[in-house]
């Protein structure tokens, strides 16, 4: 009895350390070809972006430092053939952060009340699932709407109220900075309170008891307790948002960026920034290299 029970044993260990090492190899293996097709397709990227810039032309030689120089520093044009990284990182980096102040103050709120505020009925399962579906939607189906309500309709109103002197000549009444930050946030916006919701309901119940043990009222266990607590989460939603909104190109084809723009959104006197402007934006400016 013992000695069958021992051979059963090592027959279960056997086929455990085997099922092991086959699950191992096989991770391996396909961590692997995902390194070296990585790999690959930068080493293409750089040999074909060398190739450009060490480009000799008929009866001409390679000048590498106009080349570099047109890279990052070429402004952008009606007139220009070349244009350089620089426009496109600075209004891909306004766009981000004008998005970031709608986003971050409203999503993690909206993620405090669902988790720490609203109680648990039906209504609020129902809006917690329609976030959760929102986060899905396609990014361009919000670029529609952000064209439709924010550029057409907000922004003929703003026009009407504000600027009606420089009408048929539209100011906020087409796309620009403004309503393609307002576009970006709406798709983020599920993400970031998905995210922190996810982050406020992972923690221990303990924690809330505790700090009510204490005497704390219920704002002063959220903000002093529970939300600090819950910060991993919050820069993992605000990490993905930024992420998406910097990679986005759909939306914004629709609500503000161009291939080329006359002048960067931001400036060094009052306001600063051009909301109603268009921008150029990394993602769209290698979307667009690519295709041509």
């Amino acid at each position: 009895m013992l000695a069958t029970t021992r051979t059963a044993f090592l027959q279960r260990t056997r086929w455990q350390r085997l099922r092991s090492l086959t699950m191992i190899s096989v991770s391996a293996s396909m961590v692997t070809a995902t390194l070296l097709l990585t790999l690959g397709l930068f080493a293409l990227l750089f040999i074909s972006a060398m190739e450009w810039i060490f480009w000799i032309g008929e009866g001409g030689s390679a000048d590498v430092a106009s080349r570099l120089r047109d890279i990052a520093l070429a402004r952008p044009g009606l007139e220009s053939s070349v244009i350089g990284l620089v426009p496109a990182i600075v209004g891909t980096v306004a766009l981000v952060m004008l998005m970031t102040l709608f986003v971050a103050p409203l999503g993690v709120a909206t993620a405090l009340y669902l988790s720490e505020y609203a109680r648990d009925t039906w209504y609020t399962q129902l809006i917690r699932i329609s976030i959760t579906n929102l986060a899905g939607v396609p990014a361009v189906i919000y670029g529609v709407f952000g064209l439709g309500f924010f550029v057409y309709g907000l922004g003929g109103q703003v026009d009407q109220l504000f600027f009606s002197d420089r009408l048929p000549s539209p100011t906020f009444g087409t796309p620009g900075l403004l309503w393609a930050a307002l576009t970006l946030a709406l798709v983020n916006l599920p993400v970031v309170i998905v995210a922190v919701t996810e982050g406020l309901d992972a923690l221990p119940e303990d924690l809330r008891q505790a700090s009510a043990a204490l005497g704390a009222t219920k704002n002063e266990t959220v903000f002093y307790a529970v939300l600090p607590a819950a910060m991993p989460s919050v820069f993992t939603g605000l990490i993905l948002s930024i992420a998406r909104a910097a990679g986005e190109v759909a939306p914004l084809m629709l609500v503000g960026a161009v291939k080329f723009a006359p002048s960067l959104p931001v400036m060094t006197t009052a306001p600063f920034i051009g909301l109603e402007q268009k921008f150029m934006h990394l993602g769209f400016q290698l979307f667009d290299a690519a295709l041509f």
